[in-house]
């Protein structure tokens, strides 16, 4: 780097004159060997092997820009014209109202005092006498009620078993019809199946040396012609009643049935002999 030094006019027509002074020169003197030893050192490092790196590169400056939108401006409201309100106009004064005069408040009298007390008394005592007659009443009306529905449970009762004692009775009187009927079947059918001639069995001797008693039942049938066929004898019958009960009853002789006109056989009719020594 080179650096250049400017003088004035005068200075340096006095530094390039022919005769310059001993006080000039010196200072050029020291620079010029200053440089001479300057170039002297440069050169030996060169022939030395000593080289200059050169300086690093810098980086270049990058200016980034952003596009920015900025909303518009907002316009001023134009200006509206303001109301002239009316002058308002004055009240008139409000009357000066006189404050109310209290009228004098008369003396209490006791006695008129004590006779509002006692109505009040009286009113009190109707109203709890009305409500102890409410109270009354409604206990009667329960009380009837509860009445009415135990008179109407009895009724219900005695309704109902007046119909089971109809019920039996007519079931009664059925079962009698029926009866009746059945006997009166077993009357006819014995009318028309009449024993003509019945034997008494003998008593066994062996029954009467040992005064053994008994009954004996015998089932048989009755045939057209009126004869018994097929006796036998029923549980219950002692030994020594049963050979004197079937030939008795082997003896009997019956009128036979009649049904249509014509005679029919009678099955399943019995007979008990009774045993007893007399």
């Amino acid at each position: 780097m080179t650096a250049m030094i400017m003088h004035s006019p005068r200075q340096a027509f006095d530094e390039f004159s022919l005769q310059p002074s001993p006080r000039h020169w010196r200072p050029h003197a020291l620079a010029a060997a200053l440089a001479v030893a300057l170039h002297a050192g440069v050169l030996a490092l060169l022939v030395a092997g000593w080289s200059v790196e050169p300086p690093a590169a810098e980086q270049p400056a990058v200016l980034r820009t952003q596009l920015v939108m900025l909303p518009p401006a907002p316009q001023a409201p134009e200006p509206v014209p303001a109301l002239v309100e009316p002058a308002p106009t004055p009240a008139p004064p409000e009357p000066v109202l006189a404050a109310p005069v209290e009228p004098v408040k008369p003396a209490v009298d006791p006695q008129l005092q004590a006779r509002k007390l006692e109505q009040a008394a009286l009113a009190r005592k109707r109203v709890e006498d009305k409500k102890r007659e409410q109270l009354a009443e409604q206990q009667r009306e329960r009380q009837e009620n509860q009445q009415r529905s135990r008179e109407a449970e009895q009724q219900r009762l005695a309704q109902e078993q007046a119909q089971q004692q109809q019920r039996a009775e007519q079931t009664r009187l059925a079962a009698e019809r029926a009866r009746q009927q059945a006997a009166a079947q077993v009357a006819a059918d014995s009318r028309q199946y009449l024993p003509l001639s019945k034997e008494a069995p003998d008593y066994p001797q062996r029954a009467l040396d040992k005064h053994i008693e008994g009954d004996c039942t015998v089932e048989y049938s009755v045939n057209p012609q009126g004869k018994v066929e097929n006796p036998k004898v029923l549980d219950g019958c002692h030994p020594l009643f049963i050979r004197p009960s079937l030939a008795a009853a082997n003896t009997f002789r019956y009128q036979p049935r009649i049904v249509d006109g014509q005679a029919v056989a009678v099955p399943a009719v019995r007979n008990t002999f009774h045993y007893r020594i007399k």
